[in-house]
């Protein structure tokens, strides 16, 4: 099989694809009858692909599930009036817990009240929890037995990440308001009308949803980058495989 109709079968499944591919996945799209690119091949091809895409639109982006095709996020605003619903909106405490949750994992329901403040609505885990971009990753070994909270590669892939290493330090993360277009705050009157819609809360829940003060919560001084090894807590994850 000649380098070029490789390259044109790796670039028709990634464009098709609908997901990241891994270099796994796209090996076993050839056949076994047919002679397998050797992965070197394979990675030199994806890098070509990547640089044909050089002042396009378009580009090929490695996160941490594999290799897709996407548009360029300069161009989401204009993208995104083909779609008349409007992206989810979320509340800055939802967006703090979030961030904390992805710098200082392995960590409790606990920890996070005790650095933010104020109760974790229980509304804001599951959320985050349905959209998997955390996920319980062991308990901590004190009474009670509490859940530990940390990343998953959906996380990753939905913020163009490919490692947690990838992430802002926390010196250059300044506003939440940052992270991505789409999760721009909810405006108080939206923030009550969609309580309103989910009918009454605990008074923790309602503490934990509201919209707080445009400073974000002050996470603790350090460089420090999350060094807890994502690939082990990945490989004990059913659903990452």
């Amino acid at each position: 099989m000649d380098r070029m109709h490789i390259k044109s079968v790796l670039e028709g499944v990634l464009l098709v694809a609908g997901k990241p591919m891994s270099i796994d996945q796209l090996e076993r799209i050839f056949e076994e009858d047919e002679q397998h690119p050797p992965r070197t091949l394979l990675r030199e091809i994806l890098g070509e692909l990547q640089s044909e895409c050089e002042g396009r639109a378009l580009e090929l982006k490695e996160v941490a599930s594999g290799f897709r095709y996407q548009v360029r996020n300069e161009l989401s605003l204009w993208v995104g009036r083909l779609w008349e619903e409007k992206p989810p909106r979320y509340s800055r405490a939802l967006l703090e817990t979030l961030a904390l949750i992805a710098y200082r994992q392995p960590i409790t329901r606990a920890e996070i009240e005790d650095i933010r403040g104020v109760s974790v609505s229980s509304h804001i885990v599951k959320t985050l929890l349905e959209r998997e971009w955390v996920r319980v990753v062991g308990h901590r070994d004190v009474p009670g037995r509490p859940a530990l909270y940390g990343t998953t590669r959906q996380f990753l892939d939905y913020f163009n990440l490919k490692t947690l290493d990838e992430l802002p330090t926390l010196a250059e993360l300044r506003d939440l308001d940052d992270l991505h277009p789409e999760l721009a705050l909810d405006n108080p009157e939206q923030a009550e009308a969609e309580q309103a819609s989910n009918g009454p809360q605990s008074e923790a829940d309602e503490e934990g949803l509201q919209v707080e003060s445009a400073e974000a919560v002050e996470l603790p001084e350090t460089e420090e980058r999350v060094t807890s090894s994502q690939e082990s807590q990945d490989q004990d994850d059913p659903t990452l495989h």
